[in-house]
């Protein structure tokens, strides 16, 4: 079970990890989509987005927010011990707490980012630190920033942050 929630934190930590500097040509495009469908376009989401489909998340994720999303890619996902994911995919309830542990009501920008314990949908806290190096979210690097989607924004992470 711990194993199972660490997973789903590490998936949850990707999507909602904080603001580093990424190229623009390196950005997931966002126009006019929202969080969910701007994962989808990226393609490198697509771990995190067959956990949000199987722990039943599209439509949260779809509706009006706003969220902030700390966004692991799919090489963040590939870091985790080998079966964490498929066993993630097979507890929806540990999924569910690994993938809201990744987002944060409100729409939080790069430049907005506090350092400080920020309190999750999943109802634990995270911790953001900004330095002249870039934002970290638990440790985990954001790779890239402020992806605007109409509903809230992305910060891409490499690393999967897991709740305690």
């Amino acid at each position: 079970m711990i194993a199972r929630r660490a997973v789903l934190a590490v998936a949850v930590a990707g999507i909602l990890s904080a603001c580093s500097s990424m190229s623009q040509a390196n950005k997931p495009e966002s126009a006019g989509k929202d969080i969910v469908d701007t994962a989808v376009a990226a393609g490198s989401f697509k771990t995190l987005v067959t956990a949000v489909q199987a722990a039943g998340l599209v439509d949260t994720l779809k509706s009006p927010g706003p969220f902030t999303v700390f966004a692991p890619t799919d090489e963040a996902f590939a870091k985790l011990p080998p079966g964490t994911v498929e066993a993630l995919l097979k507890d929806k309830a540990a999924l569910t707490k690994v993938l809201t542990y990744h987002v944060v009501p409100g729409k939080v920008l790069a430049k907005d980012v506090p350092t400080a314990d920020v309190k999750t949908v999943q109802g634990q806290t995270v911790a953001l630190k900004k330095d002249a190096s870039g934002v970290t979210v638990n440790g985990a690097k954001v790779v890239a920033a402020d992806v605007v989607a109409t509903n809230g924004v992305i910060h891409v992470i490499d690393t999967v942050i897991l709740p305690k």
